[in-house]
């Protein structure tokens, strides 16, 4: 297979997420990402969801694509090999990703005195190294206690671990910017970034610290609309939600004129003094629009509010369930051609993105297969390595690597 990262080689040293999803956005675009655990598996590696066979499914869906390797790194043979694989000569090798701590076996100084030009990325949880999951994380960047019911005085915690995709994505660029910067250079570099900096980072882009600042206000808890804006979830007659935005005059003049409501809407401007097609204005009146469209949208079924509402170019979305989204969101399915069904050992068949990606170059990446624990042990010993099998042998019957 080939794909814009075709030949770069990848050791990635991670447990969980952010680090795990960095190192599977790599392998997407066709890089060489070898995953080192320890003999028995990692941390993770029986993280819910669980597939009837005992397999995590978790694991998989943030591993595929890569090959994996089980290293004993606290013998003296296990971290030689860690070492060698990190430390291999060439321009598209010499890639270390992690978000273990770096010391020990993971201690830059120690891989750079092997290689001077090693990038070597860390996602830590706090910038002082200190402990952090996104949990915490979110908890501490304001989010949960902005969210949920008007009356909700505790906090909401939102199912998403949004902070450690959005380090993730930040780990790979971070290393795929090293890269070129190397290749510019002929220098190397160790790059931190931690989990929650990928938090305060967004609240700052959103403008979150400025209105503390500047504004001087304590923003209030909303419910479903959305801050500043016209965005409201609605039931429709057969008992679906969906969600109805108007961010842009275009969005609320398709709106108005999906129901033919300008008389309607004219009249609402000429009481209140306020022109709806300014967004600040329809945040004012927020609770007036929703009553507005309350009893049109309970007056007709998921379906037909879907006819309605692409035939004159609403903004809006149908709420589902996992489930639903599977089994009936056309985005969730081959004719989406980011995904593929694969077969996954001791799983079965599912539907597998690849790289959301697309470039006009190369041909996306088919998603590849989730590996078992320790599948490529013995051919990256082989293959990248070129130990023999006698060597591979004793390494086994020591318990310094494991196979799959």
């Amino acid at each position: 297979m080939t794909g814009i990262l075709s030949g770069m080689r990848i050791v990635e040293a991670s447990a969980f997420v952010a680090a795990p999803y960095a190192g599977m956005v790599l392998a997407e675009m066709g890089a060489d990402v070898i995953r080192i655990d320890p003999v028995g598996g990692g941390l993770d590696k029986d993280r819910w969801p669980l597939a009837p066979s005992g397999r995590s499914l978790y694991w998989a869906g943030l591993n595929k694509g890569k090959r994996s390797i089980l290293l004993d790194v606290r013998s003296p043979e296990g971290r030689e090999i860690a070492h060698e694989l990190m430390t291999l000569p060439g321009d598209d090798s010499g890639f270390v990703l992690t978000n273990l701590p770096a010391r020990g076996w993971l201690d830059f100084e120690t891989l750079k005195a092997r290689r001077e030009d090693l990038v070597m990325v860390n996602l830590l949880g706090n910038r002082d190294g200190s402990v952090a999951l996104d949990y915490t994380v979110n908890a501490a960047a304001g989010f949960p206690m902005n969210q949920g019911p008007v009356d909700e005085k505790g906090p909401i915690n939102n199912l998403l671990p949004a902070w450690d995709f959005n380090a993730g994505v930040m780990a790979a660029n971070g290393l795929l910017a090293a890269d070129r910067y190397r290749r510019k250079t002929g220098e190397g570099q160790f790059i931190q970034l931690a989990l929650a900096d990928a938090a305060f980072h967004v609240m700052s882009a959103l403008g979150y610290t400025a209105e503390v600042e500047i504004n001087k206000i304590k923003r209030p808890k909303t419910g479903n609309h959305v801050w500043g804006t016209f965005s409201h979830v609605f039931q429709t007659k057969d008992g679906r939600y969906l969600v109805v935005t108007a961010f842009t005059p275009r969005h609320w003049k398709n709106l108005v004129t999906s129901f033919d409501l300008a008389e309607t809407v004219a009249k609402m401007e000429s009481e209140s003094g306020l022109d709806l097609y300014q967004e600040a204005n329809r945040w004012a009146m927020r609770d007036d629009i929703v009553d507005m469209l309350r009893p049109l949208i309970a007056a007709r079924t998921l379906n037909e509010m879907r006819s309605l509402f692409e035939e004159h170019g609403v903004c809006w979305g149908p709420y589902q369930t996992f489930e639903q989204a599977v089994h009936e969101d056309p985005r969730v399915s081959e004719e989406n051609p980011m995904f593929s069904r694969v077969v996954h050992p001791n799983i079965g068949e599912y539907l597998t993105p690849g790289s959301i990606l697309d470039f006009s170059a190369v041909p996306r990446v088919p998603p590849g297969e989730a590996p078992v624990h320790g599948q490529h042990t013995e051919q990256i010993l082989a293959e990248v390595l070129s130990l023999s099998k006698s060597e591979i042998g004793k390494l086994v019957d020591k318990k310094i690597v494991g196979l799959g």
